[in-house]
């Protein structure tokens, strides 16, 4: 472990780490092969960039919270390690097929995909595969390799370096940030085929067995579990109207009530494609697919014709409704609905291009960007969408870059309208109110994700979850007010990115997972015992989440250092004007942790987060108390 992968060779390697400790063969094994194996400033889309596949020595395995695989390489959209995670069957998949971690260097002559299979990894021709969605080239392979293969494909948004692509397994279940799936395609590497069905092998099945049954039973008491399994799901938006300034309106520019609807349970009747099932070894069911009703005769995402009632690509996450909907200024669900499903079978990750199409409605709005989109307008993301998954005319090819580097060609006047950090559009969920979203969104290492740390929300006395309470105490994040940001609002943040960290380390899932879900730190512990068949700690868990926000850390700070230490090699079908690392405009540049000013400046203006907004000499302070817990030093 892992398997080591030459493209440009076509050769195979194993190497064996495991006499190392602390990097359960996860994004913490993939940063020290990517310190290791790479030199500081490399293009992410030089050949010699690496890609780090993961299913881990616990991802993939038959028990709740641990299906769970891990991309990682320097992201095309930051210039700084980028990290997601795919849900679903593709990590017990790798397992299946004698993988536990995947590390791939140089670039194919032509379009390739891996094929893994009875521990073995060979490379193969996809040049019949060029141009295709996630779905049609998941079919594709299926066919090739059977029905029980498990996919991990990119659309034409990866071929076509768009710096948001993502890369999605098995139909519905996305790594989604940080332009994955464009150092897929600078690799020219249309997908990873797993095929095999041997069981990841654990210490203690009975013990699994156990805290199978206790999470089954617990879907019934937490009520984050209970609306995950349930309809409309964890990321179906339906009931209440949103508090004003709990949601990104129209990127960020509406900081009072929204005016814009909340759809009801019901809206969601006869748009339900499939429910996926539960991840392997869960009970539960969180991701479902839907898609609004077909026409009788339309055209696939892709520009391929599709039957009426067709399956649509691609599960819907919870942010989607967010980027793609209010974010915009639509309320339309089965608007909505479509952006999902064409950003999953076109490759695209629904945050980043939520947010670049905001920017540009915004800068329409000013002059800077004459005939762009207007919000509100329901037709924009459909034809937009493809246009920037094909890099269609000017403005197709200018919002795949992002809405930072999109800012800097726009000029000076558009940068305020940028809502990004480290080149990465910000999550919708507005921070605020809860500045310890914020806090994460500006100084996680690998750039914002809304899933980085626990709400402020949910541990505030009143309004939050009592029942995690206990929880989030073990880590030293006691209950307060969600709106209060001080030095212990930087510390508490500090505590919950650490043990979030620690159970992406691990490839467990967030979802399933303490302070909120069914598995507690005792749980968890338990859990990782069971499999690997040595004591885990909680001190152990914590530990691995500080190695790997270190290891993020270092190499985002040794990827934007002043000096390269080797010139960058182009991949050789890159020309492009666009260049990929460090700051937006390219590399290289300061690591970037600041916010965007909107958020220091704007208050919210009505409702129940009135006069909410993230004073700039408290948030300093709260930043200092975040280094000092996390054991960093300043900027």
């Amino acid at each position: 472990m892992p398997f080591i992968v030459d493209l440009t060779s076509g050769n195979v390697e194993k190497e064996h780490r495991s006499s190392e400790k602390g990097h359960y063969g996860g994004s913490v094994l993939g940063l020290r092969l990517m310190g290791e194996r790479t030199v500081p400033g490399l293009d992410p889309y030089d050949p010699r960039a690496l890609l780090y596949v993961a299913a881990g020595m616990l991802g993939g395995t038959a028990a709740p919270g641990l299906a769970k695989a891990v991309f990682l390489a320097k992201s095309p959209l930051t210039g700084v390690a980028g990290e997601a995670h795919a849900l679903g069957p593709f990590a017990a998949g790798m397992r299946g097929a004698g993988a536990k971690a995947l590390a791939v260097l140089g670039r194919a002559e032509r379009l390739s995909y891996l094929l893994v299979a009875g521990g073995e990894v060979t490379v193969h021709d996809a040049g019949d595969l060029r141009g295709l969605g996630t779905a049609a080239t998941t079919d594709a392979l299926r066919a090739r390799h059977g029905e029980s293969a498990h996919v991990a494909a990119i659309g034409p948004a990866g071929e076509n370096l768009v710096r948001y692509a993502s890369v999605v397994t098995d139909y519905a279940y996305a790594a989604g940030r940080y332009g994955l799936g464009a150092v897929f395609g600078a690799k020219n590497l249309k997908a990873i085929v797993c095929h095999g069905d041997a069981p990841a092998e654990v210490a203690d099945p009975e013990a699994l067995a156990g805290l199978a049954a206790y999470y089954r039973a617990s879907m019934a008491t937490n009520p984050l579990a209970a609306l995950q399994a349930g309809l409309p799901g964890f990321a179906g938006w339906a009931g209440d109207p949103l508090d004003p300034g709990y949601a990104s309106v129209r990127n960020f520019s509406v900081p009072g009530a929204p005016g814009l609807r909340v759809p009801a349970a019901r809206d969601y009747d006869g748009r339900a494609v499939s429910t996926t099932g539960a991840c392997p070894g869960c009970p539960n069911d969180c991701l479902k697919v839907y898609a609004p009703p077909l026409p009788p005769a339309g055209r696939r995402p892709g520009g391929r014709a599709e039957a009426a009632g067709e399956r649509r690509a691609g599960g819907l996450g919870q942010e989607a409704f967010l980027s793609l909907g209010w974010n915009l200024g639509i309320d339309d669900l089965d608007t909505v609905l479509d952006a999902n499903a064409r950003c999953n079978d076109l490759g695209l990750d629904p945050v980043s291009l939520g947010g670049t199409l905001a920017f540009a409605m915004e800068c329409a709005g000013h002059g800077l960007l004459p005939g762009g989109p207007a919000f509100g307008d329901a037709a924009a993301p459909a034809r937009l969408i493809e246009d920037v998954a094909a890099r269609s005319g000017a403005l197709g090819d200018l919002l795949a870059e992002g809405s930072a580097r999109a800012a800097r060609r726009l000029g000076p006047g558009a940068e305020a309208y940028a809502m990004t950090v480290k080149g990465a559009e910000l999550p919708c969920f507005d921070p605020r109110p809860q500045p310890g979203i914020g806090l994460g969104y500006a100084l996680a290492p690998g750039g914002p994700r809304y899933d980085a740390l626990e709400h402020d929300l949910d541990f505030d006395p009143v309004a939050g979850l009592a029942f995690s309470f206990p929880e989030a105490a073990r880590v030293g994040a006691e209950p307060a007010p969600a709106g209060v940001l001080d030095e212990e609002r930087g510390r508490r943040s500090a505590r919950l990115l650490r043990l979030w960290s620690g159970l992406d380390a691990l490839n467990l899932c967030v979802f399933a997972s303490s302070p909120t879900r069914p598995l507690t730190i005792d749980h968890l512990t338990a859990l990782v015992t069971a499999v690997l068949g040595t004591e885990f700690t909680r001190e152990d868990l914590l530990a691995a989440g500080q190695a790997r926000l270190d290891g993020m850390r270092a190499y985002a700070l040794r990827e934007t250092t002043p000096e390269p230490a080797a010139a960058p090699e182009p991949a050789p079908h890159t020309t492009s004007p666009h260049p990929a690392a460090g700051a937006p405009g390219g590399w290289p540049g300061p690591l970037d942790e600041e916010l965007p000013a909107r958020l220091h400046d704007e208050p919210i203006t009505d409702g129940r987060y009135k006069g909410a907004v993230l004073d700039r000499d408290a948030f300093g302070r709260a930043r200092a108390a975040f280094y000092e817990e996390l054991g960093w030093r300043s900027r």
